[in-house]
This record gives structure tokens, sequence and C-alpha cells, in this order.
């Protein structure tokens, strides 16, 4: 074994760099903390100011976010009748067709359920509420009136403090510039709603372009996979919520409680937000029957919701949405929570799905997840179905190999270099020349 004997000039070289490179004030610990610190705050600054941007535009990113869920519902209907012969415009015109009668027969039998029972049921709730503070206050609870007073008399406080009042002043111009704004809204997501159902296809294809190799692979695949998630979510949501109302409307006109027809759309409505909205509704029908029936029917009530509600999570869930969203219960609360705060009801409505499909997203794009049983961290918490790789078929799985393999450039859509050379050699030699050649008048 041999070793290479250095220069002594040498050796002072390499200890001499060694010193000035620890000596650098962003090469211990504290200037490499201090580094990533920077880039944390430019990175966050960056994200406030799209947060910002898209929250100034509020009108057009929700129009968007609506039409591309809607457009993910009913894009298999769109490509079964492409695939019948249709033309892309019949196939979304026949689907905006289906959207408006199913939209319209939802929104005009919610309008005939409540029409007339509204204010009946606004007031039974509001007795319900009264009733069950009187209990809680006067019952073996040790709860003190004076916290549930405060409370109430800070809501009352602010309902008539001069800031309320101003606003009321203020309400019909307020009510002008919303209407207006979910007009607006409302027409330009029916604009993008009608061009991604037409030209699906062709925007995908573009926005594919610009890339190549895995990258465009990984792009397709997301699109794909969000497009699972979306339309899944619409579909199964909406028949979920239909059975819950159909059956707690059956178990309300069961037991007998009044204004069941109204309390059943609520619960359809509310299905829409998971876990809250499905409280919500069963606490609203159990008050309601608490005033007009009473405590033993409004106990029923409660066992009925309670009843339905591990149907629809054992059985309706698994069967009509699959593993859909793959969310755990806590991320879907804080979901709710941040999208209640930032977007008010539709962000609390949208907030779910598109948290499913960040989560798919990531899926799709990180490799740093290590999948499978550890001999040190023990099972998986992640269920090998609820992998974004297990959910593509075998066409799917095709294309993205074929995608991979392709090596094409492609051609520039400059026109310079889309320009064909000349064929005659007097005029090529001209033009490498820059001089005019004999045809040139």
């Amino acid at each position: 074994m041999s070793t290479v004997e250095h220069p002594p000039e040498a050796r002072h070289d390499r200890r001499q760099t060694g010193q000035n490179r620890q000596a650098g004030p962003w090469s211990d610990a504290l200037g490499r903390a201090g580094a990533r610190a920077g880039q944390t705050l430019l990175i966050a600054a960056v994200a406030v100011g799209v947060i910002v941007i898209m929250l100034r535009v509020s009108v057009v990113v929700l129009a968007v976010l609506v039409a591309l869920i809607l457009a993910s519902a009913v894009a298999p209907l769109v490509r079964w009748l492409v695939g019948k012969g249709w033309s892309h415009l019949w196939a979304t015109l026949m689907s905006f067709l289906v959207i408006l009668v199913v939209a319209g027969g939802v929104i005009t039998g919610v309008v005939l359920a409540i029409r007339n029972e509204w204010q009946g049921l606004v007031d039974s709730a509001l007795q319900g509420w009264q009733q069950l503070q009187d209990w809680v206050t006067n019952g073996p609870l040790p709860i003190d009136a004076s916290v549930i007073d405060d409370a109430t008399q800070q809501v009352t406080d602010f309902l008539a403090s001069g800031d309320y009042a101003s606003g009321l002043a203020s309400g019909t111009l307020t009510g002008i510039s919303a209407a207006t704004n979910f007009l607006t809204g409302l027409v330009l997501m029916i604009v993008v709603l009608f061009f991604l159902l037409k030209d699906g296809p062709k925007i995908n294809s573009f926005m594919l372009r610009w890339f190549r190799g895995e990258t465009r692979a990984k792009l397709a695949e997301s699109v794909d996979r969000s497009s699972e998630v979306l339309g899944g979510y619409v579909r199964g949501t909406a028949t979920v919520a239909a059975v819950d109302a159909v059956l707690i409307g059956i178990g309300l006109l069961i037991v007998g409680v009044p204004l069941a027809l109204p309390l059943a759309v609520v619960t359809f409505i509310g299905a829409f937000i998971p876990i809250v909205g499905a409280t919500a509704a069963g606490i609203l029908a159990a008050l309601v029957a608490l005033v007009t029936t009473g405590p033993v029917e409004a106990l029923i009530v409660v066992a009925i919701v309670v009843g339905v509600n591990q149907i629809e999570g054992n059985l309706l869930q698994p069967v009509v949405m699959g593993r859909t969203l793959s969310l755990h219960a806590l991320i879907v609360l804080l979901a709710l929570t941040i999208g209640t705060i930032v977007g008010g009801i539709f962000g609390a409505i949208l907030a779910v799905p598109y948290t499913a499909v960040a989560w798919t997203l990531i899926q799709v794009w990180t490799h740093r997840y290590q999948a499978g049983d550890d001999p040190v961290l023990g099972p998986d918490p992640l269920n090998p179905k609820d992998r974004a790789s297990r959910k593509a078929n075998a066409a799917q799985r095709e294309k993205y190999r074929r995608i991979r393999r392709g090596t094409g450039k492609g051609q520039d859509l400059g026109a310079v270099e889309d320009e064909a050379a000349p064929s005659d050699p007097a005029e090529q030699q001209a033009i490498e020349s820059g001089l005019p050649d004999s045809s040139t008048p």
C-alpha cells in the first residue's frame, strides 16, 4: 500500500483554505440557520402576495374553482356522448341541459319546501335553544347562568352598536354590490364551465406541450388524479346527501315532527359540508322536535340522526365514494375551519375536495414518503388503497409510460425558426451573404 506525500506548500494552502471557509459569516450553524430563515421569509412573502392577489379577485377564483369541480363531475357524461358519436359541442350542450334540469329541480324543490315554513322553522329552532338553555341553567349541571347571560348580552350589544347600525344603514348598497358580484361570478362560472367541457382535452394538451419527459408525465397524472378526486367527490356527496335527506325525512315523519320537509332539505344542503354540516342539521332537527313534540321525541330524533350518520360513514361513503378523499378527520376539520375563515360558506364547501386534490398532488410529485411497513416505526399509517399510484388504470399507466419515453423536441413556434430553407442555391447564398439575389426587383 503506497502513500502519496504532498509538498508542505500544498498542505499549508489546504489548511489556509479550510480556515477561511470556517471563518465565513454564513459557514457556522447560526449562519446556515439565518440563510434558511431568509429563504423561508421570502417564500412566505411570495405566498402572502399570491393569497392577497387571489382575495382581490376572489370572484374570478371562486368561479374557476366551482367550474373545475363541476366540469370534473360532468366530464364522464361528455366523454360518453362523444364516444357515442356526438360532437364535443353537442355533447357539451346536452351536459349543460342536464346540469340545468338537475340544478333547477333541486333549487325549485328547496324553495317550495321552505318558502312557507321557513319562519316556523326558525322560530322553532330559537324556542328549542331557549328551552335547552333553561334546562342547562336550571338542571343538575353546575353551570352558572351568568356565563350564558354574558354571551347573550355581548351579542345583543353588538347588534345594538353603532357599527352594526351603520352597517344596516348601508345595507342596500352592500346588498346591491353582493348581488352584482354573485351574478358576475355566476356568468363567469358558466362560461368557464362551458369551455372546460367543450375544449378540455385541447386545454390539457396545450398545457402539457410546454413540458417534456418525466415532468409531462407527472403533470398528466396530476390532471387525471385531480379530475377523479373532484368528480368523485361531487357525485358521491350528492348521492349521500340525497340518501341522508330521505332517511332523516322519513324518520321525522314517523316520529311526527312537523316541518319534516324543510328539515330534510337542510340535511341535504348540510351534507355538502363534511362532519359539520350533518351535525348542524341534526342539532336543528332535535331543537325543532324538542319544541313541537317534546323531549322524548327529540331524543328519538337524535338517535335517528346518529343512526343515519353511522349508515353513511360505514356503508354509503365506502360504497358510493370509495376512497376518493383519503383524508384524516382532523385534516378535514382543519380544512373546513380555514376554508370558512378565508371564503365563508363557499370556502367551507370547496375546502375539503381541494385539500384532497392537494394531498393527491403531493403523492404524485414527492418521493420522500417511505411507504410500507418499517421495522422501527411499525405499520404504514397510509392505507395502500389510498395511494395515488394505486388509482390509475391500465390505460392511464400505459399513457404515462409513453409520455416518459417520448423524446421528440417538437417544432418551434417562432417564424424565424419555422421558415423553410430555399431550394435555389443562389438564393440561399444571397440570403447568407445579406445581399439581394437576382430575382429581387
